[in-house]
């Protein structure tokens, strides 16, 4: 809205003092109005979602380097844990979650990419980050189940790049204010523990990545209750929205 001119006017003169006034220059007053500082639309915000891992019948064994430049080659992709109880795979429930996640995400108005949209899909570690990075996402959120040796091990954590990473420290601390976001919301929305932050410089999929990246481990799936809840439908619509918000919750306390 532009300046809003008021006029004074002056009534109830006689004579000469109406003379007076007719010959006097009346000053326009500007009072320039508050601008409300614009908020980014979510329109404007793309979510990338990396659904880890792929079926075991996909080759994935080819190396790749493990950075931009890197001389170190690690494996394009792996095939991931499967759930001791239940006997779902990992590839299986990364896949179920973001496809609720991504429905949940354009319903409050973001736009979505998927790394992939089925579980036959040949693609790397550095090649899921590229992608993301080609789209010019936001964040890139990188979807993931744990296991362990350790039975009674269980809860959530997520792993980003520290800030002594050679290829992307400078991502570290966006990147560590969003996995805290999202552990929060998504903790606080399915009960399971909180087991905090966790700096890993060896994934490619992170050393890859343009824009603040985040791989969250959803639970333990060789813990019988991590894994069972997990399985469940109802569970699981709970995951993706406990993710949902928490991604909400982090574009509204970023610049």
């Amino acid at each position: 809205m532009g300046p809003l001119l008021l006029t004074v006017l002056f009534t109830g003169c006689t004579g000469a003092q109406q003379q007076s006034a007719e010959q006097e220059t009346i000053p326009e007053v500007t009072v320039e109005q508050p601008q409300e500082k614009a908020q980014p639309d979510k329109k404007d915000f793309l979510i990338a979602i990396d659904l880890g891992h792929q079926s075991w019948e996909i080759d994935m064994s080819a190396t790749e380097p493990n950075a931009p430049g890197s001389s170190v080659m690690k494996a394009k992709a792996t095939t991931g844990t499967m759930g001791t109880f239940s006997g779902t795979y990992e590839y299986d429930l990364n896949l179920d979650i973001s496809l609720r996640l991504r429905e949940l995400l354009k319903q409050q108005g973001f736009s979505t990419l998927l790394t992939r949209e089925n579980n036959e899909t040949a693609i790397s570690n550095a090649e899921r980050a590229t992608m993301a990075n080609d789209a010019g996402a936001d964040i890139l959120l990188r979807i993931h189940a744990n296991g362990s040796e350790n039975p009674e091990a269980s809860g959530a954590l997520a792993l980003v790049p520290s800030a002594e990473n050679a290829y992307v420290g400078n991502l570290s601390e966006q990147s560590t204010h969003l996995a805290q976001t999202i552990l929060q919301s998504y903790c606080g929305a399915t009960g399971i523990e909180n087991l905090g932050v966790q700096y890993n410089d060896t994934m490619t999929g992170i050393n890859w990545s343009a824009q603040p990246v985040v791989i969250l481990e959803m639970g333990f799936m060789t813990n019988e209750h991590d894994d069972l809840a997990m399985a469940q439908d109802a569970f699981r619509q709970t995951m993706a929205e406990g993710i949902a918000e928490g991604v909400k919750m982090y574009f509204e306390t970023v610049e």
